[in-house]
């Protein structure tokens, strides 16, 4: 790995450590093994350091864990699919609580500046659409406005149900409920 890899690494190992308010620079460089001055060389600041870490980790875990159930259930009829997913992210929520939680610590951090606003806006717009890319890959009937609307409809849901999730485990709404909603609102 060169040090920008090693920046990457080192900041998720850190920040997963000891949170994304308590972690310094210096604290990152040493889990990197490489010099304070490469924060700043490939990275600018260690603010956006640890952005990029944690978008790229919290991307891996749980986009990672979000498209392995998408393929996992593509043979099911979509709305089968669809609760299954949602009956299973919690554990993938579990998996990556620390990321999640480190996550949810700097998204608050990074939204007091507008800059970093649209910067994390464009994040979701690279997520929703790396969600986007799997349902049409797992789901080659739908057309494009339905693939769009559903891959933003459950990035909006694992945005949402992983703070809930965070606060408490069990207030998560199942799969189940979660169809029978999308059910009830498509009837006239």
């Amino acid at each position: 790995m060169g040090n920008r890899e090693d920046l990457l690494a080192g900041a998720r190992r850190a920040i997963l450590e000891r949170g994304v308010a308590k972690v310094t620079a210096r604290d990152i460089a040493a889990e990197a093994g490489v010099s304070l001055a490469a924060i700043g060389y490939h990275f600018g600041s260690k603010d956006e350091l640890v952005t990029a870490a944690l978008l790229e980790s919290v991307g891996d875990g749980i986009g990672d864990g979000m498209e392995a159930i998408v393929g996992e259930t593509a043979a099911l009829p979509m709305l089968d699919g669809f609760a299954q997913l949602w009956d299973r992210i919690p554990a993938v929520f579990a998996e990556n609580r620390e990321a999640l939680l480190a996550s949810l610590e700097n998204t608050v951090r990074v939204l007091r500046d507008a800059d970093g606003a649209r910067a994390l806006g464009d994040a979701a717009e690279q997520g929703y659409q790396g969600i986007a890319e799997q349902l049409r890959a797992s789901h080659p009937e739908l057309d494009d406005a339905q693939v769009q609307a559903v891959a933003k409809l459950d990035f909006a849901l694992v945005q949402s149900l992983g703070i809930m999730w965070l606060m408490n485990p069990q207030s998560l709404p199942s799969g189940a409920e979660l169809a029978l909603a999308v059910t009830a609102l498509a009837r006239d």
